[in-house]
This record gives structure tokens, sequence and C-alpha cells, in this order.
């Protein structure tokens, strides 16, 4: 089993920053993927943001050019730095992690949720 912590949420004026954090402990060997998907009232969880244990990242189109997601395998940590924060950033924040054994049974662990509020 993984557990993931999330920490680093809370509310925030429309154009500040906000840094969340993960860090992942238990049965980590193996874990490839990490990264930080939002649910809103109302809708559905949707990706953020990913970044693979060799660096590769993708992002969502809304927020590409304001959040930055990065990752500490030394640490089992993996960050998202939110610039330019916007009202519709508004979500609980998700972290997530693949895990794919050696004869390639993937396995998704989640976090229990971090709540980002934008408002003034």
């Amino acid at each position: 089993q993984v557990q993931l912590v999330e920490s680093g949420g809370g509310l925030v004026q429309p154009g500040g920053s906000l840094r969340l954090s993960c860090a992942a402990s238990g049965s980590i060997f193996g874990i490839n993927d990490m990264g930080w998907y939002r649910q809103a009232p109302g809708k559905q969880r949707g990706l953020v943001a990913t970044i693979t244990s060799g660096g590769s990242t993708n992002y969502a189109d809304s927020v590409k050019g304001r959040f930055t997601i990065s990752r500490d395998n030394a640490k089992n940590t993996v960050y998202l730095e939110m610039n330019s924060l916007k009202a519709e950033d508004t979500a609980v924040y998700y972290c997530h992690a693949a895990k794919i054994t050696h004869i390639g049974v993937r396995y998704d662990y989640w976090g229990q949720g971090t709540q980002v509020t934008v408002a003034s």
C-alpha cells in the first residue's frame, strides 16, 4: 500500500499563490507517475498536472503557464506551485500516484484531498 498525505491548501486572494505538497510513504517502490487532480463542487475530478519519475510533465490547458509541478524522488514528494490563482481554481486538490508492478499490474493511489479556495 501507498499512503499519500497532502498539505498546503487554504484560502488565497485572486492573483495570489499557494504551494501544495504531497508526501508518499509505504510501499513506494515502483511508483512512476505522480500528479494532482482537482474537483470543484458539482464537477467531475479532472487532471491538473502530472510528472513522471523521469521528470516529464503534463498540464491541463487551464493551468499552463500558471502552475508548476515538481518532484523530489529522494523525498518521495510531489509539489504543485500555483501562481496567478483565479476563482475558478477553487476546488479540492487530490494527490495521485500510479504504481506498476514487475508483472505490469497498475495500481492507483489517492490522497485525502486538500481544499484550495480563491476568493477576495
